[in-house]
């Protein structure tokens, strides 16, 4: 038997007020298991509003299906579940002072031991080059440290699909092409949110582009949203 697609919208509508202009007007996407695609777009095109619109953090119109699951009010915690998905500031997504027990969280909630938790999650760390942060306050963390811990937090679970908004920000270059490298190797499906074209190129197989609520593209390489937005020749 065929698996379902890992993510499928259909004819996803968002607005922010009844009767307001559609943030997302129509959105229509299917992403398979274990695809990974950069879902890219100039400030305000509306990226962060379809990964959030997905779990049900926004209300939205449409149908939005994960693992052949129909998101709705009685199915959204099992939706959640099976998604691991990233906030653009990990502020927002960071809840606990120590980075270790932060990271094991998502462990603890589905009921793993804590001493297996906190060892997994050690090495989570460490595979995302912040094995150091392992024994030390949030507080005292760079932003491109954050986001890493705020990410393995997310990725310890191994959840089937990943939302992913803006996973780059801040990370150096060699923060950047090791991260690259980790999602690479990764079974889950991917839709990550990024300005970073270059960084997409490197991840993803397939770049949707989001120009007013809408998918103006859909293709296999970065080259064409870069020459509409003037970065490549046309």
């Amino acid at each position: 038997m065929t698996a379902p697609p890992a993510l499928e919208l259909e004819k996803v509508v968002v607005r922010w007020q009844p009767g307001s202009p559609a943030v997302l007007d129509g959105v229509s996407l299917s992403l398979a298991a274990g695809e990974r695609a950069a879902l890219i777009g100039l400030n305000g095109s509306g990226k962060t509003t379809l990964l959030l619109a997905t779990v049900g953090v926004v209300p939205s119109e449409g149908t939005i299906r994960v693992a052949g699951t129909v998101l709705a009010p009685r199915t959204a915690a099992q939706v959640r579940r099976r998604v691991g998905f990233l906030f653009n500031l990990p502020e927002d997504q960071l809840l606990f002072p120590d980075a270790l027990e932060d990271t094991a969280l998502a462990l603890w909630r589905r009921g793993e031991g804590r001493e297996a938790a906190l060892s997994r999650a050690a090495a989570m760390l460490a595979a995302l080059g912040v094995g150091e942060a392992a024994g030390k306050p949030l507080a005292e963390l760079s932003h491109g440290q954050k986001q890493r811990v705020a990410l393995a937090g997310v990725l310890v679970a191994e959840p089937p699909l990943l939302l992913l908004d803006e996973p780059s920000a801040g990370l150096d270059p060699p923060g950047k092409l090791e991260l690259a490298r980790l999602l690479v190797s990764l079974d889950a499906a991917l839709l990550m949110a990024t300005h970073d074209l270059e960084f997409a190129a490197r991840v993803c197989t397939r770049v949707l582009l989001l120009e007013g609520g809408a998918i103006a593209w859909d293709g296999r390489d970065v080259r064409e949203p870069a020459r509409r937005w003037g970065l490549a020749p046309g």
